[in-house]
């Protein structure tokens, strides 16, 4: 009987791993936040972001994001597995590379998407 339980409690968990697994954000930014020291534009980007769009869900192939709105002027993506973006077009495996959970920040115009790929 334990044996049946710790067969169906890994099985539960890898799933839930698995289902997880292939998920990706994307924040829309328009300026760099000022800093307590000065107020010159600090690295960082100000919250609260102009948009958090839909999550995109990559395990069945590419998807590409909403068009940023007419402020953003950079964004933020963090995919759970190692993925590919192209902005402008559709993302291959040889696209632009994000390492999994490495949140990255690019420059972009409005109007533009960012398409997503896993990239294993």
């Amino acid at each position: 009987m334990l044996r049946k339980l710790l067969a169906a409690a890994l099985l539960l968990l890898s799933a839930t791993t698995a289902q997880a697994a292939s998920r990706v954000w994307i924040s829309e930014f328009g300026v760099l936040t000022a800093t307590n020291s000065g107020g010159s534009a600090g690295q960082m980007a100000a919250l609260p972001s102009l948009v958090d769009q839909s999550t995109l869900d990559i395990s069945g192939g590419v998807q590409t994001s909403a068009a940023f709105g007419s402020q953003t002027r950079y964004f933020r993506i963090i995919c759970e597995v190692q993925c590919a973006i192209k902005v402008g077009g559709t993302a291959t495996p040889s696209s632009t590379l994000i390492p999994a959970l490495s949140p990255e920040y690019f420059g972009v115009q409005p109007g533009a998407t960012v398409s997503v790929i896993a990239a294993p």
